[in-house]
């Protein structure tokens, strides 16, 4: 995620959770958080509430953004149900919905 444009790293709810943002410093929009050190590994991405949905109901290992708004967040638990390629491409949507250019 640190490869997009404007998209930088901040702890902003302790050294145990990863916050990528995008846009200027210091505020930013959340793009994604990732639980460090967490096992399985667990990633909060924005989602279009319609797919949000379909994904949950498809995979068991993604689930209602934790500590997020349930409409608009998942939070995936990486057990290999979904592979790193859908992953990257539903944090490129997330990093797309809060208002991240991916043609720039």
């Amino acid at each position: 995620m640190l490869s997009l444009p404007k998209v930088w790293l901040d702890y902003p709810f302790g050294e145990e959770q990863a916050v990528y943002k995008f846009g200027d410093k210091p505020e930013g929009k959340i793009a994604a958080i990732v639980a460090e050190g967490s096992q399985p590994l667990r990633i909060s991405l924005k989602c279009d509430p319609q797919l949000a949905k379909l994904l949950r109901e498809k995979y068991e290992s993604v689930l209602p953004g934790y500590h997020l708004n349930k409409n608009h967040w998942n939070t995936i638990l990486c057990t290999g149900q979904l592979d790193d390629a859908e992953i990257l491409d539903l944090a490129r949507l997330s990093y797309q919905l809060v208002g991240g250019d991916l043609t720039s």
